[in-house]
């Protein structure tokens, strides 16, 4: 047998032999929305509790978002009716209606006002029981000789950025920096670094920028003051657990925290010290994300294995579609899914009760 008649029958032995050789799927890596599991907050409003459906049957503040297909615009428009239902009183306590969201709102549309700490709680039940995520918090100024009080602001997830962002009810405000919103540690960076030179405060529903609000005569450098201590509560469910709700406070425990000292009422906050107060290191237990997805990938044969995995408050379910198109169908947290062509691209998506959906999760499928 010469040698061109082997080298054909060795490249056709090769053909066959590699014919015959089974593809095999890989899943490949893809860029997602960041997953951050939650570990030191303990409870959130409960919406299957009617209160949160009787709280928007009762006010219907949805009417001022009709239409209105932006989250981040509903909330805000949202945070706007608060504004707009309950006005500014300081230094007037009691206060009728105590912790009740819904007598609050009673009294506010009679012409009552309220401090800061109403609004955190009206806005705290709003935003929840519309599904948008919100917790509570206290800030303050904290210095010394300076400047002292105490404010009542709440943090809200939105899906369309991914991340916290404060929002301040009493004055219908927030902060931003490049146009993106900023979470209450955000803020209080800023103020650290150079007074908050380097960021924007912004009122409203249209996000109007104002270095000074005439209404309360306060200036944009006072605002971000506000906000240089902050503390987080462990439970929000002040609404949906009212009136058993435990109080409990953390703080940021970095190396600011360690050597400076929040005041409040002319001596170190009262929670300083006692068992009330947890301090956290991390900055990802803080701001962890809900309504973001993480998965995990098994592959065996043509079999896909995928778990699903998030925190979300309220979880309603987990949905699929393809990349391509189709339509959003509901899906177990771990199922199976058959290979049948060479590259399969699932989107995955959390929905709350009240029909909030999270931000897009891709998984990526390849036959090689």
């Amino acid at each position: 047998m010469n040698i061109k008649r082997m080298k054909l029958i060795t490249l056709a032995v090769f053909i066959i032999f590699a014919g015959c050789r089974e593809s095999t799927w890989h899943s490949i890596e893809v860029e997602n929305p960041v997953y951050k599991p939650n570990h030191v907050f303990e409870e959130f409003d409960d919406l299957s509790s009617p209160l949160a459906g009787q709280l928007i049957s009762k006010f219907q503040p949805d009417t001022i978002f009709h239409g209105e297909t932006d989250e981040f615009k509903r909330i805000l428009l949202l945070r706007h009716w608060i504004k707009s239902v309950i006005t500014i009183l300081d230094y007037a306590a009691p206060y009728p209606g105590e912790g009740n969201v819904e007598r609050i709102l009673d009294y506010a549309l009679e012409g009552q006002g309220y401090d800061c700490g109403y609004f955190m709680r009206v806005q705290n039940a709003i935003m929840n029981s519309y599904g948008y995520l919100s917790r509570t918090l206290g800030s303050g100024p904290g210095l010394k000789g300076v400047r002292d009080g105490h404010h009542g602001i709440n943090e809200i997830w939105v899906n369309k950025y991914n991340k916290w962002f404060l929002s301040d009810a009493k004055y219908d405000s927030h902060f931003e920096k490049d146009g993106i919103p900023l979470s209450a540690l955000e803020v209080r960076n800023e103020y650290i670094k150079n007074g908050g030179a380097d960021i924007q405060s912004v009122r409203g529903p249209d996000r109007e920028p104002f270095d000074y609000d005439e209404t309360v005569g306060r200036s944009h450098a006072e605002f971000v003051e506000l906000y240089h201590w902050v503390s987080w509560d462990t439970w929000n469910n002040r609404f949906t657990n009212w009136p058993d709700y435990t109080e409990r406070l953390m703080m940021f425990e970095d190396d600011y925290f360690r050597n400076n000292t929040w005041y409040r009422g002319g001596r170190p906050h009262w929670a300083y010290d006692t068992p009330y107060l947890r301090l956290v290191r991390d900055i990802d237990d803080l701001y962890f994300t809900p309504n973001t997805i993480a998965s995990e990938v098994d592959i065996e044969g043509n079999i896909a294995r995928i778990k699903l995995i998030s925190d979300t408050p309220n979880l309603k379910e987990y949905q699929m579609k393809e990349r391509s198109g189709g339509n959003w169908v509901t899906v177990e947290p771990e199922f199976e899914m058959k290979l049948r062509r060479r590259s399969h691209e699932p989107v995955f998506r959390t929905m709350n009760l009240a029909g909030v959906t999270g931000p897009e999760h891709r998984i990526r499928i390849e036959r090689q």
